[in-house]
C-alpha cells in the first residue's frame, strides 16, 4: 500500500430509520414491551405510523470498494442521498462502517459541513491552533503555518473575533485556509465551497490543484458543480443508492450522471421539494410539458413548444415567466423571458402555451428551470414561484454555417430570445 492513499474494502454503512429512543428509560421500556406483544406503542403519536420504521434499516453504502493513490484529485458525484457524505464521514472517522475495511495511509484534513471543527466560542486564531492540534500537530509547526492560513483567508480583521459571529462565507474561508494549509497528506472536501464566493472558490480550486501537484498531496472533493469537477479532478466516481456505478474519466463520469439523475420525461408536476422552493406562492406552478415530443430530442433550429398550467390563489395582471438554461455541466448558459401572462382571477387554474427559439444553442444536452415573476413600477423582480431543474431535452447536432456567434459554447453568454407566449 506504498502508493495508496486510501483502500476501501468491501465497505457497507447501515442506518437504523425512525427514532431511536423515546426520551426516558421508562418509555423506552415501555416501547419495548408493546413491540415484543405485538402492541402499538404507547409513546408513538396519534396516526404516526414511526412504530412500524423502528426496525427498518436504510444501507446507506452498499459494499463499496475503492483504491486511492497518492496524489490523485478524485472527485464523486451522485444525486442526493446517493452516499457521498457517509462516505466522506466513514474516510474522516465521524461514523464507523457497518462492515468491510478502511485503510488510510496519511493524515486527513477534512471539511464536511461549514464551520466543521470549530468552536463557536473560540476565536479564529484558537481554532486554527485547536484544528492543528487534531491533526497531530505541535504548537511550533502551526506557529510556522499561520500566517499562511490567516492571509489565505483573508482574516487579518477578525483573526481574533469568536467564530460565532463569523458569516458562512468567512467560516468556509478559514476552514478551508486551516485544511489546506496544516500537514495532512489527505483533503476531504464535501460541497462546502458552493458558500464561498467566485473569487475565493477559484482560489480555493487553484490551491487544491497545488497542493497536489506539487505537494503530492491526495485530495477528495464532492460537489455537485460539475464544472469545477471538470477542471479540478483527474478522477471521477458516480455513486447511485450506495453502490458505485462508474469509476474513471470525467467527462464520462458526468454524462453518466447527467443521465442517470432522472429519466428523461417529456412531462414534469411541480410537487417535489427537490425540484421548487418555497416563494410567496400566490400563484403556483402545476406542471410544464413539451407539446411536440415525447423522448425529448428536439432538432436544431425549430423552436420548442411547451405548456405550462398555473394555478392562482390571488388576483394578479403582470405576472411573467422566466427560464434558466443550464448545460450538462450545471452551468448557468442563458435566461429566457416572457410578456406578460394575462389576469389571474382567484382559484383560476389555466394551462399557458409557450415556446422558444433553438438558434441560440449549441448541441447538448439542457436542464429547464421554470420561475414566475412580476416586477413593479421600479423595474424590481419578485419571484412568485420556482421549479428548479423541472424539464430536460437534448438538442441534435447545430449545423457550423448557421451557427450564431456568441453561442455559450464558443465562451460566450447569451441572453436567449424572449419567450412567445401562445406558442
Amino acid at each position: 500500500m506504498n502508493d495508496l492513499a486510501i483502500r476501501i474494502e468491501h465497505v457497507s454503512k447501515q442506518y437504523r430509520l425512525g427514532a431511536i429512543g423515546g426520551g426516558t428509560l421508562k418509555g423506552d421500556i415501555q416501547s419495548f414491551i408493546a413491540r415484543r406483544k405485538g402492541q402499538e406503542d404507547p409513546n408513538s403519536k396519534i396516526g404516526s405510523d414511526a412504530a412500524y420504521h423502528k426496525n427498518e434499516r436504510f444501507l446507506a453504502l452498499d459494499d463499496v470498494s475503492l483504491d486511492v493513490k497518492k496524489g490523485e484529485i478524485v472527485g464523486i458525484i451522485g444525486h442526493n442521498g446517493a452516499g457521498k457524505s457517509t462516505l466522506l464521514k466513514l474516510l474522516s472517522r465521524v461514523t464507523a462502517p457497518t462492515a468491510g475495511r478502511i485503510c488510510i495511509n496519511g493524515r486527513i484534513a477534512s471539511m464536511l459541513e461549514v464551520g466543521t471543527g470549530f468552536h463557536p466560542e473560540l476565536t479564529g486564531r484558537e481554532n486554527v491552533y485547536m484544528n492543528g492540534a487534531i491533526l497531530g500537530m505541535n504548537k511550533a509547526e502551526i506557529d510556522r503555518k499561520f500566517d499562511d492560513i490567516v492571509k489565505f483567508a483573508e482574516m487579518e480583521k477578525f483573526i481574533d473575533t469568536p467564530v460565532k459571529r463569523y458569516s458562512s462565507g468567512m467560516y468556509v474561508k478559514l476552514a478551508f485556509a486551516v485544511a489546506a494549509h496544516l500537514d495532512s497528506e489527505i483533503m476531504v472536501m464535501d460541497e462546502v465551497l458552493a458558500v464561498g464566493d467566485m473569487k475565493f472558490q477559484d482560489k480555493c480550486l487553484g490551491k487544491m490543484s497545488d497542493v497536489s501537484n506539487q505537494e503530492g498531496r491526495t485530495v477528495l472533493y464532492v460537489s455537485h458543480n460539475m464544472s469545477t469537477i471538470k477542471r479540478l479532478c483527474q478522477r471521477c466516481i458516480v455513486l447511485d443508492h450506495g453502490k458505485i456505478i462508474f469509476d474513471g474519466d470525467v467527462n464520462e463520469a458526468i454524462e453518466i450522471y447527467s443521465n442517470s439523475e432522472r429519466s428523461y420525461d417529456y412531462r414534469h408536476v411541480f410537487e417535489k421539494a427537490d425540484y421548487w422552493d418555497y416563494y410567496a406562492r400566490t400563484t403556483q406552478m402545476l406542471s410544464v410539458e413539451f407539446l411536440d415530443s415525447k423522448d425529448c430530442i428536439f432538432e436544431w433550429g425549430k423552436p420548442i413548444r411547451c405548456s405550462l398550467t398555473c394555478r392562482s390563489d390571488a388576483e394578479i395582471d403582470n405576472l411573467r415567466l422566466r427560464i434558466e438554461f443550464y448545460n450538462a455541466t450545471e452551468s448557468l448558459t442563458g435566461v429566457a423571458c416572457s410578456d406578460y401572462i394575462g389576469h389571474f382571477g382567484v382559484g383560476e387554474t389555466r394551462s399557458i402555451p409557450f415556446s422558444f427559439e433553438t438558434k441560440m444553442l449549441s448541441a447538448g444536452k439542457y436542464k429547464l428551470s421554470f420561475a414566475l415573476y412580476y416586477a413593479n413600477e421600479l423595474g424590481m423582480s419578485t419571484t412568485v414561484d420556482l421549479g428548479r431543474n423541472a424539464l430536460r431535452f437534448q438538442l441534435n447536432d447545430t449545423p457550423c454555417e448557421e451557427r450564431i456567434i456568441g453561442d455559450f459554447r464558443l465562451g460566450g453568454f447569451t441572453r436567449y430570445p424572449d419567450i412567445v407566449l401562445g406558442g
